[in-house]
């Protein structure tokens, strides 16, 4: 049974920011997702994972890897007519290394963050 979200008045959804980019990384792969917080999906993704995309990379975990993901996931929210993002990062992330590569291949891409 899937529960859906708790309805927010729309004075108050107008001032969120209704995409959010979340990033995951593994010990053998890189995602990113963006999410639409007023209804809770998935709007877009992408991930090392893909069956299109392995043979394309040397490594599916390092900082070229990570870089190739914000780069098809800039692409794939621009299809989309998702202009802007924000970010959402863990505790522990740093704008270093992989999550680096990540915001700023997406920024790259076209689409601007919040």
């Amino acid at each position: 049974m899937v529960i859906p979200p708790p309805e927010r008045a729309a004075r108050v959804t107008r001032f969120l920011k209704p995409y959010l980019l979340r990033m995951h990384f593994s010990n053998k792969y890189v995602s990113a997702q963006v999410i639409h917080t007023p209804t809770a999906t998935v709007a877009c993704s992408a991930s090392s994972q893909e069956k299109l995309l392995k043979p394309n990379m040397v490594s599916t975990r390092d900082v070229s890897a990570a870089a190739k993901i914000g780069k098809l996931l800039g692409e794939r929210l621009l299809l989309k007519g998702i202009p802007a993002v924000s970010i959402h990062m863990k505790r522990e992330q740093k704008y270093h290394g992989k999550v680096k590569a990540v915001i700023d291949s997406v920024r790259e891409a076209g689409v601007k963050l919040l």
